[in-house]
């Protein structure tokens, strides 16, 4: 096994902690010392030939790793998943060790030139791809079967063994950030290189599209605001108004997809090549030998897929939507239970009364919408798809699909079934302002007041003992700590 880190050692120089990875308490040592051999042996031999370093805290634990890799290793790692980078020329390829000089700003000692995203991009894809070779069973758990081909990662992880895989922030870069994001006065655009060096190209495209669609709105609200305070009855300039949100809904469209694509090929993931792309982790089938790169990987029956998808699958989506009709009509016999209710009283309380079925009735589509993303992921898994592009598509026509019905349909029937415009205003109004709320709550107010509780955490422990635990202390709280609001904390001071 590698060599122990106590809670006060320091790191050597030439090892870089990119990666966590935790254990499960009690997992026995031989189970440990399979998987961290696995971790390290050559690729040869199956392994993935990164470096490892257990994080032994000071209560004793040894189920905490730390993954890194060499320089060599990482340069090696970009050139089998195919990272694209900028060459001298300003042409952008698919990265070759042998051609490497041809790249820009690459230097033999430059460790900058793959980001901090990329190189845990690498090490995260190496985990993964980690294959049983000859194990029939995880050392030291007979009931945890492995058979050639399969992910030992995704089966430790089913078998509770393993507890989760994070990587680790790295405090200096997000100082760096910090101050050139949010912490200067002067306001300007968000630096969306920088972002994307550290968060990677998804998160940097999210926050480019929420900038990008603010300023967007700007002339929509400019030319909304007489509408809203003149109230004109005249409903031709209502026609107006509504014939220029649609053609610039469109033109909103059309350029973000012209400025995605600028940004996508600048970072390269506009020409990462798919055919060459390796099975995801979560793919399982009897080991063989894939004719176009020889390499030994699982393979599965494309007719069973098919079977699942369609006699499975499908059959789902479709009772999902009839199911989400069947909540529609049950919305419509209460919003005319208040209608007759506000007949029958004519007082505040039952004007009130008439805006709590479209409220209860977006709480009700913002629960749907959950329950059935988990559905469709599990479905998806389940269909055993051999690409992660693949697997993506499927789900999100899966839930493209349900979304756009569960959301949109009661305001179709209104329109086009009851013509009832006073109806349409009103609850498209109502369930815009309730999905913004709930939005707004779980995507800011949840993780702000958790990144408080686990500040508070911190504060308390930090108080017990007078040492910096540094390393300990970061891991212990990053590990506790969701994905989503790992990623909202990420720019604040650990």
């Amino acid at each position: 096994m590698a060599e122990s880190w106590s809670f006060l050692d320091t790191f050597e120089p030439d090892f870089r902690p990119l990666v966590v990875i935790e254990l499960a308490k009690g997992t026995k040592e031989e189970t440990t010392e399979w998987f961290t051999k696995r971790i390290v042996d050559k690729k040869a031999n199956g392994g993935a030939q990164l470096l490892v370093k257990p994080l032994v805290t000071e209560n004793g634990d040894k189920n905490i790793y730390l993954v890194g890799a060499s320089h060599l290793r990482l340069l090696l790692g970009a050139e089998s998943v195919g990272l694209v980078k900028e060459c001298n020329d300003n042409s952008m390829r698919t990265f070759a060790y042998s051609s490497r000089k041809t790249f820009k700003d690459f230097a033999d000692d430059n460790h900058n030139f793959l980001t901090m995203a990329e190189c845990q991009y690498i090490i995260k894809h190496e985990l993964e791809n980690l294959r049983a070779k000859d194990e029939k069973m995880i050392p030291g758990y007979p009931q945890a079967k492995l058979y050639p081909g399969k992910s030992i990662v995704r089966r430790l992880l089913t078998s509770g063994l393993l507890v989760q895989i994070f990587p680790l922030h790295d405090r200096e870069e997000l100082k760096k950030l910090r101050h050139s994001w949010y912490g200067r006065v002067k306001v300007g655009y968000q630096p969306l290189d920088e972002i994307r060096c550290y968060f990677g190209e998804t998160i940097a495209l999210y926050f480019g599209f929420l900038e990008y669609f603010t300023f967007a709105l700007i002339p929509m609200a400019v030319i909304g605001i007489p509408y809203y305070v003149f109230a004109w009855e005249d409903y031709d300039k209502y026609v107006m108004f509504a014939a220029f949100n649609l053609l610039w809904s469109t033109v909103i469209l059309e350029v973000w997809k012209r400025i995605c694509a600028i940004m996508t090929y600048r970072w390269g993931t506009l020409l990462m090549k798919r055919q060459f792309e390796e099975p995801r982790p979560g793919f399982h089938g009897a080991l063989g030998i894939n004719p176009i790169t020889g390499r030994e990987e699982p393979v599965y029956s494309s007719i069973k897929r098919q079977m699942r998808i369609y006699l499975v699958s499908l059959p789902f989506v479709c009772l999902c939507l009839y199911f989400s009709l069947y909540v529609m009509m049950i919305y419509f016999d209460l919003e005319q239970w208040a209608l007759d209710y506000h007949e029958e009283n004519e007082s505040n309380f039952s004007s009130l009364m008439l805006f709590v079925p479209s409220i209860i009735y977006a709480v009700v589509i913002e629960i749907m919408n959950r329950i059935y993303r988990y559905a469709a992921e599990f479905l998806t898994s389940w269909e055993n798809h051999r690409l992660e592009s693949s697997y993506q598509n499927h789900l999100i026509l899966k839930v493209l699909v349900f979304n756009f019905l569960n959301c949109f349909a009661s305001l179709f029937y209104i329109a086009f079934v009851l013509f009832d415009m006073k109806l349409l205003r009103q609850s498209l109004a109502t369930l815009l302002i309730t999905s913004q709320i709930l939005n707004q709550f779980a995507e800011s107010l949840l993780p702000y007041w958790l990144q408080k509780r686990y500040k508070m955490k911190k504060r308390v422990c930090s108080l017990k003992t007078d040492t910096d635990v540094s390393i300990v202390g970061q891991v212990n709280l990053e590990k506790e700590m969701g994905t989503y609001l790992v990623c909202f904390t990420a720019v604040k001071e650990l």
